[in-house]
């Protein structure tokens, strides 16, 4: 029996022979592409000794990439967070059966899902800087903040409506046949249940809100890449330099989809040993 993974289902006996193959013709592929690369950089002079040298002296980091890094997970986490709660309102809104929450909510999802995320940036960083909203020195941060706040707010309200949405109609029923409330319901059943299909989505849309973050640059908000080409300049290593920051990037994405998957084994875990307790408050009758 096959084990389900946070992002795909796990594939069959001929499903994985084709994998394979494809992996396999991939890697000789990919393999010739860096190749190819990596002989035209060595004739440019790109990969040398004496360009990977400064990222051996302390200075460097502290004075160009520790600051990169800082901008940018304090953006992303604050965008995160932001992000997540917004979108849990919003998608609650759009299931809402109220009409005068549902509409509002509807509109507002679609209008900040049409606007590009850096006009929002420029936007809210010079609606702030005309307010003094803000210190002048967290206005690049706020921009950024805001903009990727509500782009990928109104993107994670339509996985959580298109979550809700997949589980099967029958459990709304028996819910409202048992005297729940609309938000009792949302809350202790259909939710709960939702997370861990919606899970997968979700990962991917918070590592493009982490890689979002370089489009601050814009703004002038110090984060990883925008330092990267710092360095490139004042150091002549422009391809050692994004390659450092490209690998910083890497493994940051690749530590947030290794929480995910870790959260959802848990769930599912819990799942198997028992009825869960948002299960078993549905079960109990709404005051």
């Amino acid at each position: 029996m096959s084990t389900a993974s946070v992002l795909f289902d796990a594939p069959g006996p001929r499903a994985r022979v084709r994998n394979r193959i494809v992996t396999a013709v991939t890697i000789a592929i990919a393999a010739l592409a860096v190749w190819a690369v990596i002989a035209r950089l060595g004739s440019k002079g790109q990969l040398t000794a004496a360009k990977w040298q400064p990222f051996l002296t302390s200075n460097l980091w502290k004075t160009y990439v520790l600051p990169g890094i800082e901008g940018t997970l304090k953006a992303a986490v604050l965008s995160i967070a932001f992000a997540l709660v917004l979108g849990l309102l919003l998608g609650m809104g759009r299931l809402s059966r109220v009409g005068w929450i549902r509409w509002p909510a509807a509109v507002i999802v679609e209008f900040f899902r049409a606007v590009p995320v850096l006009i929002m940036m420029i936007f809210a960083y010079f609606l702030f800087a005309l307010y003094d909203v803000f210190p002048a020195t967290y206005l690049a941060l706020a921009g950024v903040v805001t903009g990727l706040t509500l782009y990928n707010g109104a993107v994670i309200a339509e996985i959580v409506r298109a979550g809700v949405n997949s589980l099967p109609s029958g459990q709304g029923e028996a819910a409202a046949a048992l005297g729940l409330r609309w938000g009792q319901t949302m809350r202790s059943i259909l939710l709960p249940q939702a997370i861990t299909s919606m899970l997968p989505v979700l990962v991917s849309q918070l590592v493009v809100v982490l890689k979002d973050t370089a489009i601050g640059y814009q703004i002038t908000f110090v984060e990883m890449v925008r330092q990267g080409t710092v360095v490139g300049s004042s150091y002549g290593n422009y391809v050692p330099a994004l390659m450092v920051i490209a690998a910083l990037m890497i493994s940051a994405n690749f530590a947030l989809s290794v929480v995910a998957t870790r959260l959802e084994r848990r769930l599912r875990r819990s799942k198997r040993g028992g009825v869960p307790a948002q299960t078993q408050a549905a079960l109990e009758p709404g005051d």
